[in-house]
């Protein structure tokens, strides 16, 4: 969301002009007369996320509340990848379950039978070595026959090493690293999870402000992308009136003074200044004489009581302040 002022704020800059009332016409010199225009704060409503606009009825001039739904995105898209990312998760949370649990009994107990049977092989092999190296010895045997039972042998000895590996594997369980490696994929999975469940929240847009409607961005079933102003809504309640006065006059007015705000069907009101500008600036370009264009002028706001709706943005107004007296001693 991004604050400023509403549409009219140019207009309202150029148009804003200061008099000042002189003791030789007959008026009160303690009078400051300033015109200008009525701002107030608005708010750009935008989406979180990108999309296609499944709803927005709103119209330019209609009332918003606080945590009004003022949009929805579509989540066709969204609600299926949140369907896959549960799949994934209880995939991960099934791989760390089975790798804390370990082994079954049944698959450690077929594992110390094979290795009684590799050791039974062992032995087999064993005898037949040595019966083959007492044949060669005694004279009726062959080398080739010796060579052959050892070669059985050797392997049947590879075969006990490797079963009673697999049984010490299964005894032992998973590693710490492999289970912290499970426990880490279903953090992801449920990270995932979240971030879908936050993106299917987020396609509700509310207003985040009291307001009015004054100017729509987008319409019903366009596609939006993550970040796009849909609607403007104006702070009615938060509304000033924008003057600038001249040098001479600056140190005869005071932050938190009061004015009397007049428009220009003759209505009243009473407002205070909020806001006094620290440096000077041209008088607006459109003042349409060449004397008054190049006078420096200071910007004031004049907060305004606006709960009734008067003020609207861009509305002309008159303010009269009343210069603030000096305390004796002090001087402007």
């Amino acid at each position: 969301m991004r604050r400023g002022g509403v549409g009219v704020l140019a207009a309202g800059l150029g148009s804003a002009l200061y008099l000042t009332a002189a003791c030789g016409n007959g008026r009160d010199p303690s009078l400051i007369l300033a015109s200008g225009h009525v701002e107030a704060t608005d708010v750009r409503i935008s989406a979180k996320v990108g999309g296609t606009l499944e709803l927005f009825k709103i119209q330019e001039g209609d009332r918003l509340t606080t945590g009004q739904e003022v949009a929805r995105i579509d989540v066709v898209d969204a609600r299926l990848a949140l369907d896959a990312a549960r799949a994934d998760r209880d995939q991960a949370a099934a791989d760390l379950r089975l790798r804390l649990a370990g082994a079954r009994h049944e698959e450690i107990a077929e594992a110390e039978a094979q290795v009684r049977q590799a050791q039974a092989d062992l032995e087999g092999a064993q005898r037949d070595l040595d019966r083959m190296q007492g044949l060669l010895d005694a004279g009726s045997g062959t080398t080739k026959g010796r060579d052959d039972a050892r070669t059985r042998r050797d392997m049947a000895a590879s075969a006990l090493e490797a079963v009673r590996e697999r049984l010490g594997r299964l005894k032992a369980g998973s590693r710490r690293e492999e289970i912290e490696a499970a426990r880490a994929r279903v953090a992801a999975a449920d990270a995932r999870i979240a971030q879908l469940e936050q993106q299917i929240k987020d396609a509700a847009i509310v207003s985040p402000l009291d307001g009015v409607v004054t100017e729509k961005l987008a319409e019903q079933g366009e596609r939006v992308a993550p970040g796009v102003p849909l609607a403007v809504v104006t702070d009615l309640a938060d509304a000033w009136l924008t003057v600038y006065v001249g040098e001479p006059d600056l140190a005869r007015i005071r932050l938190g003074q009061e004015a009397e705000v007049i428009t220009d069907d003759g209505q009243r009101r009473q407002g205070r200044i909020t806001y006094i500008a620290s440096r000077a600036e041209f008088t607006p370009k459109n003042v349409q004489t060449r004397d008054e264009r190049v006078k420096l002028v200071y910007k004031v706001k004049i907060g305004l009581d606006n709960t009734d709706g008067l003020f609207k943005p861009g509305m002309p107004a008159e303010a009269r302040l009343r210069a603030a007296q000096a305390a004796p001693g002090a001087a402007f």
